[in-house]
């Protein structure tokens, strides 16, 4: 671990960016205290997403909603046809 002001890693970045490859960390300090802690980039993993399952899903949005098909307005195709009349 080195430590750097934020003026030396401005200024002397070459040198900042060895000592980073070398140590793995710098801690960069403003009047004596530390301000900030500077990390190598490590790129963020790739996970591996499911295939879409059509017979999954619309089993998962029949269990969703059951119970909850009961509705108070207009259906989206009498909205519609309203709309259109106008």
């Amino acid at each position: 671990m080195r430590r750097m002001t934020v003026r030396d890693v401005r200024l002397h970045w070459t040198e900042a960016e060895k000592a980073l490859a070398q140590e793995g960390e710098i801690i960069v300090t403003r009047d004596g205290q530390p301000v900030a802690r500077i990390t190598p980039y490590r790129p963020p993993s790739q996970k591996t997403r499911r295939r879409f399952e059509p017979r999954a899903n619309a089993v998962w949005l029949a269990r969703f909603w059951r119970g909850k098909g009961k509705k108070t307005g207009p259906s989206t195709d009498q909205l519609l046809a309203l709309d259109r009349a106008d």
